[in-house]
């Protein structure tokens, strides 16, 4: 499954294909239902001023963006025909009330209620007999097929990465230790290398090797690559098929000459408008639910104790500022001083304060850093300034993180579980490398929609 570049950052070809195919279902599945519900009622012809077409574009734009805030259109999903159906059901209806909302909003469409219902009828079948077809029959349809080559030692570390969206078809040893054990078919041939990818149907070669330099069979590589087949070395398979830059591969020398790090005046000027547009948005929208979840933090601490709580946190250039976020944790929470990390079931988080890190709500206050211009919507997570010097002691790389705005939300958030130790956080600076070497616009919008699958099933909360 091949890997293809949209605005610096890497989406799996046959992905796009499937969001390209359900849109037209869904388009055509609005379009038909339009047309059965018209002529039930006897109407005669659709007047030019239904612009059902249009219509249909619309529809399918609204619901393909669903699915994707879903997570349908990743690789990795995990639960399955069952979940993603679970999943198709709630696009639908998030979708249904926006058109909803835009109806309300434009009373001139004719966005009616018994067409979008029976639109929503006929997409949830299209949908599940796609996808249907996909999970029994070709159920590897959307996994890239990659022959590792190299050292058994690196091979592993690559098959060990959370990559649920790659089948690795075997590892081909360049050294002495081919018998050494390897959870994928090592494999033992004298077939030229163009052959084998050719027979394995491979879509990549990843060269798993400490020095490539006078091991590697140059032509035979060279040939596989002119035939169409990506050749990767392991920093990029890593960039590309994961979404990290791996700490443990990376090099001053690979950061200079790779791309990236594009951060233009004019996309951080529309950036900035974008956070001040939907901050506003956002803030009068849940305006009533920052309202009652104030009320009800006040009310369990005995009206005796502010609702807010603010810390110092690095931000960009390596800045203090102080986030604002509502108070979860009891008063006393580091009475002594000592910075602690958040754990999960942690004893000193309210019931209150559980309820609304799951549903995220004690970050909306953020809303107001995001105004102010120390936040972003979009970017790494803003640390602790005691944190921050720590880590920064482990790995000269971390204080990268800080070269963008912090943000609400963000690569690291939506790919990796809640962190509460320096192991964690190291491994979210790989995704937050990631962000700040491969960002653009079309990233940002990307996370935020896929932010939505997070906050509806709580992924990464404690």
């Amino acid at each position: 499954m091949r890997s293809v570049r949209v605005f610096h950052h890497y989406m799996r070809l046959p992905l796009l294909l499937l969001a390209g195919a359900e849109a037209v279902l869904f388009a055509a599945c609005y379009y038909i239902g339009f047309h059965t519900r018209w002529l039930s009622i006897n109407a005669g012809p659709v007047p030019e001023s239904a612009s059902p077409l249009l219509l249909s574009g619309l529809v399918a734009i609204v619901f393909v963006i669903w699915m994707a805030a879903m997570g349908l259109y990743e690789a990795h999903l995990r639960e399955g025909l069952h979940g993603s159906l679970i999943r198709v059901v709630l696009a639908l209806l998030l979708g249904s009330v926006t058109l909803a909302a835009i109806s309300f909003a434009m009373p001139e469409l004719p966005l009616w209620r018994s067409t979008l219902l029976l639109a929503v009828i006929f997409s949830f079948i299209a949908i599940l007999l796609l996808r249907g077809g996909f999970y029994f029959f070709r159920p590897n349809f959307f996994k890239r097929r990659i022959l590792v080559v190299g050292s058994i030692d690196l091979t592993q570390m690559v098959i060990d990465t959370d990559s649920r969206g790659i089948d690795f078809v075997g590892f081909l040893p360049l050294e002495t230790e081919a018998d050494a054990p390897c959870s994928v078919p090592i494999i033992h041939c004298d077939e030229p290398l163009p052959f084998l990818a050719a027979r394995l149907q491979v879509d990549a070669i990843v060269l798993a090797l400490p020095d490539c330099r006078g091991k590697l069979p140059i032509e035979e590589l060279l040939d596989c690559k002119v035939s169409g087949i990506d050749i990767l070395e392991l920093q990029s398979f890593f960039e590309r098929e994961v979404g990290i830059i791996k700490l443990d591969l990376l090099s001053p020398s690979w950061l200079v000459y790779s791309d990236g790090f594009s951060h233009g005046s004019i996309s951080l000027a529309v950036k900035r408008l974008f956070d001040l547009v939907m901050a506003t948005i956002l803030g009068l929208i849940f305006a009533p639910f920052m309202l009652v979840a104030a009320l009800a933090i006040f009310i369990e601490s005995d009206f005796r104790y502010s609702v807010l709580y603010r810390q110092v946190r690095i931000g960009e250039n390596g800045m203090p500022f102080q986030v604002i976020k509502f108070r979860s944790m009891r008063i006393d929470a580091e009475a002594d001083g000592r910075p602690r990390w958040a754990t999960k079931h942690d004893d000193r988080v309210t019931r209150v304060g559980r309820f609304i890190r799951k549903t995220r709500i004690d970050e909306m206050p953020q809303i107001f850093n995001i105004i102010k211009g120390d936040m972003s919507f979009v970017g790494p997570r803003p640390e602790r300034p005691e944190f921050v010097t720590m880590l920064a002691k482990k790995h000269i790389y971390y204080a990268s993180r800080h070269r963008v705005k912090p943000g609400l939300t963000g690569w690291a958030q939506l790919c990796f579980p809640y962190g509460n130790t320096e192991a964690d956080a190291l491994s979210k600076l790989e995704y937050d490398l990631y962000y700040v070497k491969n960002y653009s616009l079309f990233l940002d919008m990307l996370i935020l929609v896929e932010t939505v699958e997070v906050v509806l099933f709580g992924k990464g909360a404690l």
